[in-house]
């Protein structure tokens, strides 16, 4: 019986078959938005916090902001865990007081101020701006890939590329030929295109694990690795028996050989005990 192999698993071509790519690209479609939404709201509170700082308002504007990071945190790590494949956990750095309310505002302020989750989480928001600005690249490319794609159908028609020296730089198909070689780059701008976007939001990924939270699943150690680790322990163990085993054998036999030594050693010394004895010796030889 013959297996295929499954389409994902292709080389260049199997990013087409993967479900993760287009997580990926929902990801990334995703964070163009919100990154915008986070940049904006971030200059307006620095901006105004620094400037409104001298009566005080500022300094309340600029801590609220700080704290209300950790709730954006919190929604990009549900954004993580679901798109890009993550099984992130929220920090537990926060004093139970904090987390259950007992404490006063006072109190729960500065608990999230010293918080490590909060300023990491802070750092993953600001970085967010630079996914956004460079998710621009893959989902021009794959815009730009599926006008060509569909040339073979749509045909006369014309598409841009951009601009040349301040002018329009225009693609006219109008033949069959132009059509197919227009649906060929297609499809490899295609390719270029989600494999760009399973690069970023890779990379996003690695940003997500080190500064959203912890990565429950990294900790957990593999069944199978964990069965290896028995089955190897039971081989040690056993080798180790085996050779104490051994070395006690030899230990044995070390002593068995010492002793008929000695034995032969004491009869020696019997017999030379008394040489000058006539009798002894005569019974000895009989």
């Amino acid at each position: 019986m013959v297996s295929l192999r499954p389409l994902a698993a292709l080389p260049v071509v199997g990013v087409i078959a993967d479900g993760r790519t287009y997580r990926h690209l929902l990801y990334l479609l995703i964070a163009v938005p919100l990154g915008f939404l986070y940049s904006g709201i971030g200059s307006f509170a620095l901006v105004f916090g620094v400037l409104l700082s001298v009566v005080l308002v500022g300094i309340g504007l600029l801590i609220a902001a700080v704290v209300g990071s950790r709730l954006v945190a919190g929604l990009e790590r549900w954004l993580a865990n679901r798109l890009l494949g993550t099984d992130l956990s929220a920090a537990d750095d926060l004093p139970a007081a904090a987390n259950d309310g007992s404490a006063g505002a006072t109190a729960t302020v500065r608990a999230y101020l010293s918080a490590p989750s909060t300023w990491r989480g802070l750092g993953f928001i600001s970085l967010k701006f630079w996914v956004t600005v460079v998710a621009f690249a893959p989902l021009a490319v794959l815009a730009q890939a599926l006008s060509l794609v569909g040339a073979p159908v749509r045909y006369p028609y014309e598409t841009t590329f951009g601009e040349v020296n301040g002018e329009p730089a225009v693609w006219a198909i109008d033949t069959a030929p132009e059509a197919a070689l227009a649906a060929g780059l297609g499809a490899v701008g295609l390719l270029v295109g989600l494999h760009l976007t399973n690069l970023i939001a890779g990379g996003t990924r690695l940003m997500a694990v080190a500064l959203l939270g912890e990565d429950v699943g990294s900790g957990d150690r593999p069944p199978g690795d964990a069965g290896r680790v028995t089955v190897d322990g039971d081989a040690a163990d056993r080798e180790g028996d085996t050779g104490r085993n051994r070395d006690g054998d030899r230990d044995s036999e070390e002593k068995t050989e010492s002793g008929e030594e000695s034995d032969s050693d004491a009869d020696g010394f019997e017999f030379d005990a008394d040489p000058a004895d006539p009798d002894a010796d005569r019974d000895d030889r009989d």
